[in-house]
């Protein structure tokens, strides 16, 4: 007897993880698949997809199941999963991460925010929605969000065994990265009890959400001459938030003694400045703030930073939008900006 709840046309249950570069999505596909294949005899692939492979860049790890006596020949993208697994919020912004859902599937979500907020960010109708406040424990525990992220699906895939993924992360790290281990393995446990549900009851005849596959921008009749540059060489509309992983530098102007060593340690020129005159009439540059589009969330102007005027903390959803201070980049028509 199958112990599969669902299973498509082909005989496969599916799970589609979204991320971000660096968050460990990738290793929790592998982790994944492994435990279902070695723990539970189950038929079972993994394999990821992603652009350039840097921190920020969005990435996506896809986990197929199936029964012992059916073979896995099919190992394209899955664009109709029954799981979904969002590690970061921020990727909202970039991709349809429900794209292909079923009417009756289920949605995890890094987050500490309402269900009804997440809900309608992610223009989801119905279905089961499970949050749980992966970066919260990652941090408590010194661990990486995906550990966390593993223990909440393990809570959404009750056909899975929790103690068999406790055995993966033991063989995973224990060689390398033995003081690792029992971290790991209480950050699972967290994700797994601290995962929360609601369900929005979906009409008998409820849809499926429609899967869009992202076309290219230039093919073979629109792509341009060979050496022709139509872009000026600057990344001033580039938006660096999806590199972040949860945390921004916060800056409190009262503390503030205009030194710059917070922008020159900074790598993306994120800090804001103006010109005035100090308490004795003399000229120099103030600063007014940062400009959250450049900032990935290194830290590195906190740690440098002299006074308590810049302190980590984390970032909640539009937190950056309404306290960026922007830069006021002059548009060029061509160049290096």
């Amino acid at each position: 007897m199958s112990i599969l709840p669902k299973k498509n046309e082909l005989g496969f249950f599916e799970i589609r993880l979204e991320s971000i570069g660096g968050l460990g999505a990738n290793l929790a596909g592998k982790m994944l698949a492994e435990a279902g294949v070695l723990g539970l005899g189950l038929n079972g692939s993994n394999f990821s997809s992603y652009g350039s492979e840097k921190k920020g860049s969005p990435v996506k790890s896809f986990v197929r199941y199936c029964d012992a006596d059916t073979e896995i020949r099919d190992h394209s993208p899955i664009e109709q999963p029954h799981v979904i697994g969002v590690f970061h919020e921020a990727l909202y912004k970039m991709v349809d991460v429900v794209s292909g859902l079923s009417a009756d599937g289920i949605v995890l979500v890094n987050t500490k925010r309402d269900f009804d907020e997440v809900k309608e960010d992610l223009k989801l109708e119905y279905g089961t929605l499970a949050t749980v406040d992966a970066l919260k424990i990652a941090y408590q525990e010194k661990t990486k969000v995906n550990t966390a992220m593993l223990g909440a699906l393990y809570r959404v895939l009750d056909f899975l065994d929790p103690e068999e993924m406790k055995k993966v992360i033991r063989r995973t790290f224990e060689k390398k990265y033995p003081h690792l281990v029992e971290p790991n393995i209480r950050t699972f446990e967290r994700g797994y009890e601290e995962v929360i549900f609601k369900t929005y009851e979906a009409p008998a005849d409820a849809k499926s959400k429609q899967f869009t596959r992202v076309q290219p921008k230039l093919g073979y009749e629109t792509q341009p001459i060979g050496g022709v540059i139509t872009a000026q060489g600057n990344s001033i509309f580039k938006d660096l938030s999806g590199s972040r992983i949860g945390f921004l530098p916060e800056y409190k102007a009262d503390s503030c003694i205009h030194c710059a060593a917070c922008d020159t340690v900074c790598p993306d020129y994120c800090f804001v400045w103006e010109e005035g005159e100090d308490k004795r009439g003399r000229k120099q540059m103030f600063l007014k703030g940062i400009d959250y589009q450049y900032c990935k969330g290194c830290l590195k102007c906190v740690d440098a930073c002299p006074t308590d005027a810049l302190a980590d903390m984390e970032e909640t959803i539009g937190y950056a939008d309404k306290n960026r201070v922007k830069h006021n980049f002059p548009l060029v028509t061509g160049g290096v900006q």
